[in-house]
């Protein structure tokens, strides 16, 4: 089983940035995929962004060009650096994790982020 440990959230004012990171521990092999999900106040949990094991990412509209997703594979840690952060990106983020070969489909136990003046 793998297990995820997420840190990194908080309180940051409209156009600041924050950076979260996500260590995956435990059955860990071949090709997976993590991302970052965010679920806002009455909103559905949507994808942020995820990268695979190959460094292919891919990004909620909402956040290009103010979002980038990157991972350490030696560490088995993804790590979501956000700027110029809006109200609007305010929720609860899950780390996820998403094995080809497992069908490992794991998810973190969030981490709050707010964005407020």
């Amino acid at each position: 089983q793998v297990q995820l440990v997420e840190s990194g959230g908080g309180l940051v004012q409209p156009g600041g940035s924050l950076r979260l990171s996500c260590a995956a521990s435990g059955r860990i092999f071949g090709t997976n995929r993590m991302g970052w999900y965010r679920q806002g106040p009455g909103k559905q949990r949507e994808l942020v962004a995820s990268i695979s094991t190959s460094h292919s990412s891919d990004y909620a509209d909402s956040v290009k060009g103010r979002f980038t997703i990157s991972r350490d594979n030696a560490k088995n840690t993804v790590y979501l650096q956000m700027s110029s952060l809006k109200p609007e990106d305010t929720g609860v983020y899950y780390c996820n994790y998403n094995s080809f070969n497992t069908g490992d489909n794991i998810w973190g136990q969030g981490t709050q982020v707010t964005v407020s003046a």
